[in-house]
């Protein structure tokens, strides 16, 4: 092996537990993604296992990248497993069956068009954690040790990926694929353009559904911001009403959220993914439920039902799924639309989101809007403004000052909790801001609650 310095720095790169994320052609260049993508082969192959599994979702700077990430993993000489465009939870799965030492995700999940991203998985399927990113980051100053002539890697192909995924889903022990097919459920669908394509009209077929499918072209042109939040989903909104559909299903570009528009044609918010898949899987298989701390109520609330332990974790998905795993978690994941099942692995994942959905309003028998309007309601609040130079603890010290009758977790920024509300403040893992969150009965008092908050964020910023 030889050992190369790293030769640049990495200006404008947003660098976090969900790996490195940046503009294409701006902080996100090959030479950027060659270096890490180098890196990130030399940490995985540490220990003499060489296989790293590569996959994609469908933006346009994908199959550039692709193969410069396999000409930077072969340099180190690692063997690489294609799986070609794939959900960002098949590639986690592909990393298991394939007992490989790594796993490289070219995605940038929902940030807009003009951005990409490497996403790093270690060999248990997880993302990196913050030691394990830390210590391949090292290498950047270290120096990443090179393959001689005779000891480059090679590329491999594995195209069952998917197909191995969607077996995995349907032999859920619990989910009753005969009753859901004997219901003839119509699904709304819509892809955005990802990689979603490649998967979900296959599930959504093996499990009898009707589709009326949008956006289904893979091309990574995204039509409208890909991320799946209520104000982006008009059309699927409209679409769910124009086919009487019994549920409307939006995924992001990797796939690993799923959003939802019910049966009366309006996105509730993401959290109810989360909240009903919570209900359907609680009914079979007891025990702790994990989110992260930006996740609405709804959630807690079914935990509480059904009588329950329920968990916070830092926000993003290894830290969700670390301490669902420290917990024994029975299901857990994310605010966003990202349900994690350890029956399945630890990774959020939006098919089986779907999967979830359909088992619930199989064993239900009436609506989701019915579910949703008989338990308590709330409105969520998102805001979020530039990142100030300045460390945000004397915000944080303020906020609690003000509100002292308040529960302070303080485990990933700052959450004040009370019985019917809650503000969250943290910097954001994946762009340069702060993100404001608020939940409460009204609408108003939700946004009392951003502004409230937002008054030493504001100050801080202006100095």
């Amino acid at each position: 092996m030889i050992s190369t310095r790293r030769p640049m720095a990495f200006d404008g790169l947003m660098v976090s537990v969900s790996g490195v994320r940046g503009r294409v052609a701006e902080a996100l260049t090959p030479e950027v993604v060659a270096t890490f993508a180098a890196a990130f082969g030399a940490w995985a192959s540490r220990d003499g296992n060489f296989k790293v599994v590569v996959g994609r979702d469908s933006r346009v700077s994908g199959p550039m990248f692709t193969r410069i990430v396999h000409g930077a993993l072969e340099s180190v000489g690692c063997t690489v497993i294609d799986i070609g465009m794939a959900p960002t939870p098949t590639i986690q799965l592909a990393v298991e069956h394939h007992h490989a030492a790594g796993g490289l995700g070219i995605t940038a999940s929902h940030n807009p068009i003009e951005w990409n991203a490497l996403k790093f998985i270690g060999p248990s399927g997880l993302f990196l954690s913050a030691a394990e990113g830390a210590e391949m980051r090292a290498l950047l100053d270290s120096g990443i040790p090179r393959a001689t002539w005779d000891k480059l890697g090679h590329i491999t192909r594995d195209d069952e990926a998917v197909a191995r995924h969607l077996e995995q889903l349907l032999a859920l022990p619990w989910l009753d694929v005969e009753g859901i097919r004997s219901r003839r459920f119509r699904v709304a669908l819509d892809c955005c353009h990802g990689a979603g394509s490649v998967i979900m009209p296959a599930l959504l077929s093996e499990l009898g559904c009707e589709v009326y499918g949008i956006n289904m072209e893979s091309d990574g042109r995204f039509h409208r911001p890909p991320e799946p939040v209520p104000e982006n989903l008009g059309e699927l909104e409209a679409l769910v009403r124009a086919t009487q559909a019994h549920v409307g299903f939006a995924t992001d570009p990797d796939v690993d959220r799923l959003a939802l528009v019910l049966d009366d044609g309006k996105a509730p918010g993401e959290d109810y993914t989360l909240a009903f898949a919570v209900r359907a899987v609680l009914r079979h298989r007891r025990g702790p439920v994990v989110t992260n701390l930006s996740t609405s109520k709804v959630v807690s609330d079914v935990a509480d039902e059904m009588g329950v332990p329920f968990h916070f974790a830092k926000v993003g998905e290894v830290n969700v799924a670390l301490a669902m795993r420290d917990l024994g978690a029975t299901i857990g994941g994310e605010g966003n639309g990202g349900v994690i099942l350890p029956e399945l692995h630890l990774g959020r994942d939006a098919p089986l989101g779907a999967a979830l959905m359909l088992q619930l309003m199989h064993e239900e028998g009436r609506p989701l809007s019915q579910l949703k309007a008989e338990r308590p309601q709330y409105v969520i609040v998102k805001d979020k403004l530039d990142r100030p130079d300045a460390p945000l603890d004397a915000v944080y010290e303020a906020l609690r000052a003000a509100f002292a009758d308040a529960r302070a977790d303080t485990q990933d920024g700052l959450r004040l909790d009370w019985s019917d509300r809650w503000v969250h403040l943290r910097p954001s893992g994946t762009e340069p801001i702060v993100r404001v969150i608020a939940e409460a009965p009204t609408d108003a008092d939700a946004r009392a609650l951003i502004a409230q908050a937002r008054g030493p964020l504001d100050a801080l910023v202006s100095l």
